[in-house]
């Protein structure tokens, strides 16, 4: 998340490019072999598609003319109601560049994310949930196993039908499997959520009358993050109002979670437990985030370089220094626990 928190605030291709390298470098280094551990080259062609589409809009759409001219493709007149959009057209390298930059700050964007999703697992994150949301963590994990449950269910009665010599094809076979197949999957994902409640999900109600306070806090708490978070992007003149709107608000969000998880009573089974090393990994991903924001603010001209007239992307020492410190969970977490690691760890005992 700091990663990308640090890829918003720039579009210079060699901090991206940089940037990427070092999210890459730590995925490929600690995840699992789980499902979701494998997704991180779908999310890199997802980012590659982005930067095409990017790309090729500007050429065939793109309004900025200026610049050196790099080919021409055939221009198409539009009707009057279409006036301020040229379909073809001259294509110049300023404009490509401009579209390339922001391109792979958008792409940058997804596969940050994408490596969050790649090394977390879902299920482990959701025992850390504050007590207040834990009805809706166990919705969230329900629907988390209702998909590759789905999958597995349409596999296994398609394989079963054929075997009984039932139309593989065909409108009918598709009313013939859907019924089953979700009957099947929410059949299992209610014997999911009653494991669930069984093994530490449930939760006694302990009335102390903060319902209605703890209530009005939060609502207010987030009426003030979206009103804070508004000004901020559209209302500059409001000054530093908007920042201690923000502040407050989020400190009235927290307070207001911890009071209602005071009057729920629920138990975890194995907690998650908070290490030194994830100190270190959070301070690291707040760093980086906090150093790509100081460039932007005091070098804005480095992390955003100019595309008229051409210029070559400039390397701060700062820009080196955050993508350093998002690489260091490469090198500084242990290695994942894996099945072949479970299995040696099995066979030694």
């Amino acid at each position: 998340m700091g990663a990308a928190m640090a890829a918003s605030t720039s579009n210079n291709p060699l901090f991206l490019g940089l940037l990427l390298t070092a999210v890459i470098m730590v995925v490929l280094n600690r995840r699992t072999d789980a499902p979701w551990a494998r997704a991180v080259g779908a999310y890199l062609t997802l980012a590659l598609i982005v930067i095409i589409f990017r790309v090729a809009l500007m050429a065939l759409l793109g309004g900025r003319r200026d610049g050196v001219v790099l080919f021409t493709l055939p221009e198409i007149p539009l009707p009057a109601w279409a006036a301020g959009i040229r379909f073809g057209g001259p294509v110049t390298a300023n404009a490509l560049l401009a579209a390339g930059y922001d391109g792979l700050r958008l792409a940058s964007l997804m596969v940050c994310i994408g490596a969050a999703n790649t090394l977390a697992n879902p299920r482990q994150a959701l025992k850390s949930v504050p007590a207040a949301l834990n009805q809706l963590s166990v919705a969230v994990i329900i629907a988390l196993a209702l998909a590759p449950q789905l999958v597995e269910s349409l596999l296994r009665i398609r394989r079963a039908r054929r075997l009984r010599g039932g139309a593989g094809t065909g409108w009918r076979a598709v009313k013939a499997v859907l019924v089953p197949v979700l009957e099947d999957a929410l059949d299992r994902s209610m014997r999911l959520a009653a494991a669930m409640e069984s093994r530490g999900y449930g939760r006694a109600v302990d009335s102390r009358g903060q319902a209605w306070p703890t209530s009005l806090l939060l609502i207010l708490s987030l009426c003030g993050l979206v009103f804070s978070t508004y000004a901020l992007l559209s209302m500059p003149e409001l000054g530093r109002l908007p920042w201690a709107i923000l502040g407050a608000s989020v400190v009235g969000v927290m307070a207001g979670l911890h009071l209602a998880g005071r009057s729920h009573r629920s138990t975890r089974y194995r907690p998650h437990r908070w290490r030194p090393n994830d100190t270190i990994l959070v301070a690291l991903g707040v760093g980086a985030a906090a150093l790509a924001f100081w460039l932007q603010q005091d070098h804005y001209a480095v992390m955003n370089p100019r595309t008229t007239p051409l210029q070559w992307p400039q390397l701060h020492g700062a820009m080196l220094l955050a993508v350093a410190m998002l690489a260091l969970p490469a090198f500084i977490t242990p290695p994942p626990a894996t099945r072949t690691t479970a299995h040696r760890k099995k066979a030694a005992r």
